[in-house]
């Protein structure tokens, strides 16, 4: 006697061996014995043997027709072995049996399966619209493979080429589009990225780095719906004072200023004036709303996405010839040992006397003209002079804090494109295409300007964040532990000492136009400027207040994304500088795991014989080849340049591992969300299955 049974969803067939009522022994052909139970054996026969039963079964099971079967199947539930004797005749043999049992199973939505062996019809409504799906599959099968053989040919399908940047970045895994690259890439063992570039996929590589990013972050585009800038409705008093401000040519968003009183009087007063769109744009306005959208600024060489509208920036930024809306903190020093004695912050209207662009005037405004060396011919010459003087006290102070000085031991680099026309993309207001001639200078980190400007703002920020702690009003402060590596600046709405600044307290309030962490905590300043002791009481925001934990929250994954896509852009137009000037040498300073960086060009990248070098040792490196996709840099050592590094140049390099991490983060080639691998992951089940 054999028998056929349900074991987990599969039918299986052996020899009995021995039978009880709950259960029988079962022997398979392959000689093991199973257990299975009564409950769960549908056939009971004598021949033909278990193996040949299953192959016939299968056989004719495929010659069912399954549409006449629903046809005929009685509408209440029905066993297979009944519909067996219906459909072929009343004395089925158990090989028709079995075929009738597997076709009624592996038609799941003709028959639902209502226990072991038993079935109810589908209702007909339900039937068709199985069927449909069944086919939408069907045909969707057909068309993964047509796009997979397009794809593996050369040429990229309109739909694919419409989603490229949801397939590398953010695929759907069960879509259409994504399950074609994937087929092609295993049939050709070609990467997604290479296989879709050669396809036409790709426009260009700065096309594709810009839109990529546009897509993950500003997907309905950067454009803004026509917004006016709501008006300063206070009535704010005009300073005595004259200031000027200090920005690169391209800066539209002039944020700060600068103004010195009482020189030669033994007490100077100087004031550093923010402008002020904290006291015409209330929080849940619609221009609030916008910023808190985009939360920053983003720069790229060659082009930035504001965060506000140019209208807006343009009602309240700090320009020459204008008596400008400002939060002003004006701090009085002894001029002859520069003690700090007092501070206060006002709200007022400020005469921008000059708009002072660093860019024209490094050369010009020197530590030597700043500090009586030479020749001062130019505008606010002995402003700028105490304000050089009172820097570089503040910095030392701070460095004493710090127990270490800030060394700037590497440039700044500024990159300018130039287009076919000779239009400069920045100043023209012109979008870069990715050809453009990139030109890369350098400004040298710490310079006099620069100086002047830096220390202004940490002192403002400084200040303000005592000021908020001192009346109980929460602010948005950033701070660091320590200069150990490894410990990062982080956000909070509590005040704790700025390691890497040396500050007891350090926020964010001296960029409002382009950050929008500035401008929450400038409605928080102008609440203490307006309100004094009972500020807290009307301040926006409150102690714990959610809302200013969500804007931490949300800056904090914004702005990285920004200075990524930032350092990114610059690697792309660094990685094009290389190709337009020929350049195929670089003298380079090893880093870690292999990684060196060049000493001309802000680029970090792998270069082969690096590995076992010593950090910071001189190299010359000769550019095998570049990848403006990936952002990949191929490179081997050729030269030793150094047999041993100074002491003195160890600990200066030493001094400049702090903001490495950054750098390393973004030193390596792009990161695609597609896997090849992923062509055999299941596909995910149907809703409700």
């Amino acid at each position: 006697m054999f028998a056929l049974f349900d074991d987990a969803g599969k039918f299986l067939a052996g020899r009995v061996m021995s039978e009880a009522d709950a259960s029988m022994q079962i022997e398979l052909d392959s000689g093991k014995r199973v257990k299975a139970k009564a409950a769960n054996v549908l056939i009971k026969f004598a021949k033909p043997a278990p193996a040949e039963l299953l192959a016939q079964a299968a056989a004719l099971a495929t010659d069912i027709d399954v549409d006449l079967v629903w046809e005929t199947a009685p509408e209440e539930e029905f066993g297979f072995d009944e519909l067996a004797r219906e459909y072929f005749s009343a004395t089925a043999s158990a090989v028709e049996q079995a075929a009738m049992l597997m076709r009624l199973f592996e038609t799941p939505h003709y028959f639902h399966r209502r226990g072991k062996g038993r079935f109810r019809k589908a209702p007909e409504d339900i039937l068709k619209q199985a069927l449909v799906a069944i086919e939408r599959k069907k045909q969707q099968a057909l068309q993964i493979e047509q796009w997979a053989q397009a794809l593996a040919a050369g040429t990229c399908p309109q739909p694919i080429k419409d989603e490229l940047y949801k397939i590398l970045f953010k695929p759907d895994k069960n879509g259409p589009a994504y399950k074609a690259v994937v087929d092609a890439a295993k049939a050709t063992q070609r990467a997604p990225l290479d296989l879709l570039k050669e396809a036409g996929a790709i426009d260009s590589p700065y096309q594709f780095h810009y839109k990529r990013f546009l897509f993950e972050h500003f997907p309905k585009g950067t454009g803004f719906s026509p917004l006016e800038a709501p008006p300063v409705k206070d009535e704010l008093p005009l300073a005595a004072v004259q200031a000027f401000s200090i920005d690169d040519s391209m800066t539209t968003e002039i944020d700060d200023a600068l103004s010195v009183q009482g020189l030669g009087t033994g007490t100077v007063t100087y004031g550093i004036h923010i402008a002020a769109p904290g006291l015409a744009i209330a929080p849940g306005t619609p221009v609030d709303q916008l910023g808190r959208a985009r939360m920053s600024t983003v720069y790229m060489p060659g082009h930035k996405i504001t965060m506000l509208p140019d209208e807006v920036v343009q009602a309240y930024t700090l320009i020459e010839g204008r008596d400008c809306p400002a939060v002003s903190l004006y701090v009085s020093f002894d001029e002859a040992t520069l003690e700090r004695k007092a501070s206060e912050t006002k709200l007022e209207r400020v005469p921008i006397a000059a708009n002072l662009r660093h860019d024209q005037l490094d050369g010009v405004i020197t530590n030597a003209t700043l500090s009586g060396e030479a020749p001062a011919d130019y505008a606010f010459a002995p402003e700028l002079a105490f304000a050089f003087r009172l820097a570089q006290h503040l910095k030392a102070q701070r460095e004493v804090v710090r127990g270490k000085p800030e060394i700037f031991n590497r440039p700044d680099y500024s990159f300018k494109l130039i287009g076919p026309n000779g239009a400069n993309t920045m100043s023209d207001g012109i979008e870069p295409q990715g050809n453009e001639q990139v030109l890369i200078g350098t400004r040298q980190r710490g310079s006099a300007l620069d100086l002047i400007v830096a220390e202004a703002m940490i002192l403002a920020n400084s200040t303000w964040g005592g000021w908020l702690a001192e009346l109980g009003v929460p602010g948005i402060y950033r701070s660091q532990a320590s200069l150990q590596p490894g410990i990062k600046v982080r956000m909070s709405t509590k005040p704790a000492p700025h390691a890497g600044m040396g500050v007891a307290q350090y926020t964010w309030a001296t960029s409002p136009l382009r950050r929008y962490v500035d401008l929450v905590n400038q409605w928080q300043i102008i609440a203490c400027a307006k309100n004094g002791r009972t500020a807290a009481l009307v301040a926006p925001f409150k102690p714990k207040d959610a809302e200013l934990f969500a804007v931490i929250s949300n800056f904090d994954g914004a702005y990285s994304a920004y200075n990524g896509f930032q350092s990114s852009m610059e690697r792309y137009w660094t990685i094009q500088h290389l190709g337009q000037e020929g350049i195929s040498e670089l003298d380079c300073a090893v880093m870690v795991n292999g990684l060196v960086r060049a000493d001309t060009l802000p680029l970090v990248f792998k270069a082969i014989g690096a590995d076992n070098l010593p950090r910071h040792a001189k190299v010359r490196v000769r550019v095998t080849g570049v990848d403006l996709l990936t952002l990949d840099v191929h490179a081997s050592v050729i030269a030793r340049l150094d047999e041993a590094e100074s002491q003195g140049d160890a600990a200066q390099a030493d001094a400049s591992e702090e903001d490495d991490s950054e750098v390393l983060d973004n030193a390596g080639p792009l990161t695609l969300a597609i896997d090849v691998a992923d062509a055999d992951a299941p596909e995910a089940p149907a809703a409700g299955a």
